[in-house]
């Protein structure tokens, strides 16, 4: 019987989003290596910061799979923080398997996610199900990403945030559904622009 502890909001809820040109907003949290991260310590380097759902999450396993195997793409002076609602020890279980050459960190009570404006829609999760169907099932039945511990905000959407030198968002963008990312292209076309005018 899995183990569960979710919350689940069920109508969608909106917090204040982070529009572009805002600074981001200092925090620390615990890494899967078991130190705890700064987002201090990136100052002067560009990163994705991605939000994820709880760590058992198949569609955030599937792009947190994406962002690590086409890591090289970004170059050496870019980086990605990948924040997952979950508790260390859950998020352990699901993501070491990944061994993601940037931090992966445990915002356990979604704290964090909520500075950043991350969204909750129960109508997202139902969206993602139907409309994506095809990558949950290869999340689940080619790369084994079953949803078995379920703890940690089962409405959270995703959210990522590309980030300049200037520690600067530069782009927002909160997915209307548990699977809708920013295109990996716009990622690779950032690092690039970052890099040459670094």
């Amino acid at each position: 019987m899995p183990q569960v502890a979710i919350t689940i909001t069920p109508n969608r809820r909106r917090l204040m989003r982070l529009p572009p040109g805002t600074r981001v907003a200092p925090f620390r949290l615990p890494a899967l290596d078991g130190t705890e991260f700064d987002l201090a310590q990136l100052s002067g380097r560009p990163y994705l910061l991605a939000f994820f759902r709880f760590a058992a999450c198949p569609f955030c396993n599937l792009r947190l799979r994406e962002l690590v195997t086409r890591r090289q793409e970004l170059g050496s002076s870019f980086t990605i923080v990948a924040v997952f609602d979950s508790p260390l020890l859950n998020l352990r279980h699901f993501a070491s398997r990944h061994q993601a050459p940037f931090p992966v960190l445990a915002d356990d009570g979604g704290r964090v996610h909520r500075r950043y404006g991350v969204e909750q829609s129960l109508v997202g999760v139902v969206k993602g199900m139907v409309f994506r169907l095809p990558a949950l099932l290869q999340a689940m039945l080619v790369h084994g990403y079953w949803p078995t511990r379920l703890r940690g905000s089962l409405t959270a959407m995703p959210a990522e945030f590309l980030v300049d030198r200037a520690g600067e968002i530069r782009v927002a963008y909160y997915g209307r559904d548990e699977g809708d990312h920013l295109p990996f292209e716009e990622i690779v076309r950032f690092a690039a622009t970052e890099t040459e005018s670094g």
